[in-house]
């Protein structure tokens, strides 16, 4: 009884520590992930193809690199124009998602 009582103590302190740093993910890290998501359900569909995944997983890596640089750079935060530049990358990456996925070539 005292096990189950600790561990949903820790649990609890666990989930109060994360919220906060779920809540603070930028709209930048939100888009990331969400286009990170369209990528896996584009291979699990079999819409992608290795080389179309591969190619889309590297301009998502060069985003990522370049917003931690940015973010190093600058004590943690993105610039308005940093975060334009970021935006219209994700915007690029992101329509090249799409046409990859319609463009009728399979796995």
């Amino acid at each position: 009884m005292k096990m189950q009582i600790k561990g949903i103590l820790l649990s609890a302190a666990l989930a109060g520590f994360m919220l906060p740093a779920m809540a603070q993910k930028s709209e930048v890290g939100k888009r990331a992930e969400n286009q990170q998501d369209r990528i896996a359900q584009g291979v699990k569909s079999g819409q992608l193809t290795p080389h179309e995944t591969t190619h889309l997983e590297r301009r998502e890596g060069a985003i990522n690199r370049e917003v931690r640089r940015d973010r190093k750079a600058n004590g943690g935060k993105l610039t308005p124009a940093e975060r334009a530049r970021v935006n219209r990358q994700q915007n690029k990456t992101s329509r090249q998602i799409y046409r990859d996925k319609h463009n009728r070539r399979v796995q």
